[in-house]
């Protein structure tokens, strides 16, 4: 007994980010999937800032060293702008989840004020701290 043919079917491509038109929100989605991983880095950072103190005065010189220096500085601004973005992204969320901003217009600001505000606060914290040290 032969096989039977069976007819061709194309089934239609899922939506991906070709077809979209990028927006602010899908953007600030995206950055915010980011910066949630990154935090992983950032807790690591604190975790070795935390074993090197509890290792004694050499390990802590040598981590207080490198946080010191022009690198170490630009990865602690970097995870300060990354923890304060993340955090009002989820403030963006916790909006939507009680119900509110989801028209365009909000919704716009909303993306854009979590972009802003998250440079604000991270410049205000490390003028603050510079100023206080």
């Amino acid at each position: 007994m032969a096989p039977t043919a069976r007819p061709t079917v194309t089934a239609p491509l899922s939506p991906h980010l070709q077809i979209y038109r990028w927006t602010w929100t899908m953007a600030m989605s995206v950055f915010h999937r980011i910066t949630g991983t990154a935090l992983y880095g950032g807790t690591a950072l604190v975790a070795i800032w935390l074993v090197a103190l509890a290792s004694g005065p050499a390990a802590y010189a040598w981590v207080a060293w490198f946080f010191g220096s022009i690198l170490g500085r630009l990865v602690l601004f970097a995870y300060t702008w990354i923890l304060m973005h993340h955090m009002l992204g989820g403030l963006r969320h916790f909006v939507w989840d009680v119900g509110q901003g989801f028209d365009r217009a909000r919704r716009m600001n909303l993306a854009r004020g979590t972009l802003i505000a998250s440079v604000i606060a991270t410049v205000a914290i490390w003028a603050v701290a510079l100023l206080v040290r």
